[in-house]
């Protein structure tokens, strides 16, 4: 396939940027429904890490989180079995893909190296896709030929930087978001693609997560294919800026569970 023949004419052929020593569980579905769109090439996926062991995932959980590693690994770890044991063909057909698809999924310990970007540059992208991805430079998320996508689970420009979902959720706001933007220099300050959100009402941080994951995969699938077809709107962030949160620490996750219980079960 000619990537210089008129993107309509074709698959338009697309690079993903991510970190870590593992893929999260919804960055494997992206992956798998970007391999398997009619109307989309998935050529590689470049992830940041410093290796693929045990002791890897480790460090880069405390790397993040410090002391709350601990029992956030033994939840990571509970989380994936749970999902195995609920609907296990999925999960064996999921990792099938991604198995097949290993040649193209790159781990790399520095995705700025010129190596590196040369090696992405050679595949000819025309739309490069951020997920979960370390804070990209212009002559990464610039090497695309239409520039590069990322998704952010929160509402722009409201709920910037990490867990924007717990953070909306801590706040008591009525919903939460998720946006589809165009990557620039800033820290989520980029146009917007696509954008939506959720209902939270009394439910559970997990079932929002849950809602909102899938709809954010729904979002950035139709954002590509917008794209491609030439009527992708690109809107300003408009009003004021929120603050730029970051990781909750131990006394905001009891704080939270607190007002999780109140909301579920002490009110009528």
């Amino acid at each position: 396939m000619n990537a210089t023949d008129p993107i309509e004419n074709r698959p338009i052929r697309v690079v993903l940027f991510g970190s870590g020593p593992v893929l999260t569980h919804d960055a494997r579905q992206f992956i798998c429904r970007l391999e398997t769109h009619p109307e989309i090439e998935f050529a590689a996926a470049f992830c940041q890490a410093e290796g693929r062991s045990w002791p890897a995932v480790t460090r880069d959980f405390w790397r993040r989180r410090g002391w709350l590693a601990i029992p956030l690994l033994a939840a990571w770890v509970l989380n994936e079995a749970g999902r195995y044991l609920r609907h296990p063909r999925r999960e064996r057909a999921l990792a099938r893909e991604l198995d097949r698809l290993s040649q193209r999924i790159h781990f790399i310990s520095d995705i700025h190296a010129p190596e590196v970007i040369a090696q992405i540059a050679a595949l000819s992208p025309d739309l490069g896709l951020i997920y979960g991805s370390p804070i990209l430079k212009p002559a990464v998320f610039e090497t695309p030929a239409r520039g590069t996508l990322g998704i952010h689970h929160g509402k722009v420009p409201q709920y910037r930087g990490n867990k924007t979902t717990f953070w909306a959720m801590y706040n008591g706001e009525a919903t939460a978001g998720v946006t589809i933007q165009k990557v620039n220099a800033g820290l989520d300050t980029g146009q917007i693609v696509k954008a939506g959100e959720v209902v939270i009402g009394r439910r559970s941080q997990r079932a929002v997560w849950q809602e909102l994951e899938q709809l954010g995969l729904d979002l950035y699938i139709q954002a590509i294919l917008d794209v491609k077809a030439g009527v992708a709107t690109f809107t300003p962030q408009i009003g004021p800026k929120g603050k730029l949160y970051k990781n909750p620490k131990l006394p905001d996750l009891l704080r939270f569970w607190g007002k999780q219980f109140k909301r579920r079960f002490l009110r009528a």
